[in-house]
């Protein structure tokens, strides 16, 4: 037993019950054989119907129930959902989520049209929803697509949702000098984001994201820039972020988007690596044992390096 009494898990349905429930469901059975993957697909898809159903407009919620069902949900469950209800807009998009997971780890889509002709039938089927277009998005960016492809479908998210977590993550990835952008124009980005959102937004940690990512990248190179890399945090301007984060963040009731949790593991992540163990105590608190397995997975076991550093800061 750790942090505080609360064991650490690896949690990426956060602290959506609801989604928890379905997912340790969907999880617990093989599902072996046709008759059984018919049976549950009859039997789960209407819990994964009434689970995106209940959220309504709340596309923030809504788009973190799909990324966690995309990333858990067993494949020939899916599939077999898909054969079941040909039409269903949610269906349709869990599965194009899937594919463009599964890309992703592979290195490569395997085949990006139907995966791009998933996503406009999806959006046909709904389209004030944000959600298709941050799919497709997210497929141009990993097929990296030229910026005049990309841009419009961009503006279509944030015409549906001004500040949508999961496109603007996208976003910050595309416009990275490591993908198809540069560091002023991913500077830009950040900026704009910065001075127009409101600070309880879903992207509030838009900019301490970049901030990592570029940590990470300075270890990754190696050689003299990566010496002394934690020295970075001490700069004023990447140290005045993580003094507005820590004042705020940790409150009850200030972050309440869907995937708080997850920015709350971002900043205790930040904070260990500036070596700010006292500060980072009061976000393991907060973050009670819901633990995510990026960033920790940067330095190991999620949840051994998690468990390791919110001990260390409880015994500051």
């Amino acid at each position: 037993m750790s942090l505080f009494g609360r064991r650490p898990r690896l949690t990426p349905e956060l602290n959506d019950h609801q989604l928890s429930k379905l997912t340790k469901k969907l999880t617990a059975h093989g599902f072996s054989g046709q008759l059984e993957l018919t049976a549950a697909a009859s039997a789960y898809a209407p819990l994964v119907d009434r689970l995106l159903r209940d959220v309504g407009t709340d596309w923030d919620r809504r788009c973190h129930r799909l990324s966690v069902l995309a990333g858990t949900v067993p494949r020939t469950v899916a599939q077999a959902w898909l054969r079941q209800r040909p039409k269903d807009a949610s269906l349709i998009l869990l599965s194009a989520w899937m594919d463009l997971l599964q890309g992703r780890r592979e290195g490569a889509l395997h085949d990006p049209g139907a995966l791009i002709a998933r996503c406009h039938q999806a959006i046909e089927a709904r389209p004030d929803d944000p959600t298709p277009w941050t799919v497709l998005l997210g497929t141009l960016r990993t097929l990296w697509r030229p910026q005049a492809e990309v841009f419009p479908v961009w503006r279509e998210i944030v015409a549906r949702d001004r500040w949508h977590r999961a496109a603007h993550l996208e976003m910050l990835g595309y416009l990275s000098p490591e993908e198809c952008g540069s560091h002023p124009e991913l500077l830009e980005f950040v900026d704009a984001a910065r001075s127009r959102a409101p600070r309880q937004s879903p992207v509030a940690a838009l900019e301490l994201t970049m901030l990592v990512d570029r940590y990470e990248a300075t270890v990754a190179a190696g050689g003299v820039a990566s010496i002394g890399a934690e020295r970075r945090w001490s700069r004023p301007l990447d140290a005045a972020v993580l003094d507005d984060a820590v004042t705020y963040w940790p409150r009850p009731g200030h972050l309440v988007h869907a995937a708080a949790l997850a920015d709350l593991n971002l900043l205790a992540y930040a904070l260990v690596r500036a070596e700010r163990l006292r500060d980072a105590a009061g976000v393991f608190q907060a973050i009670g044992g819901a633990v995510t397995s990026w960033p920790w997975e940067l330095s190991g076991d999620p949840l051994k390096e998690f468990t390791y550093w919110s001990d260390r800061s409880r015994d500051r």
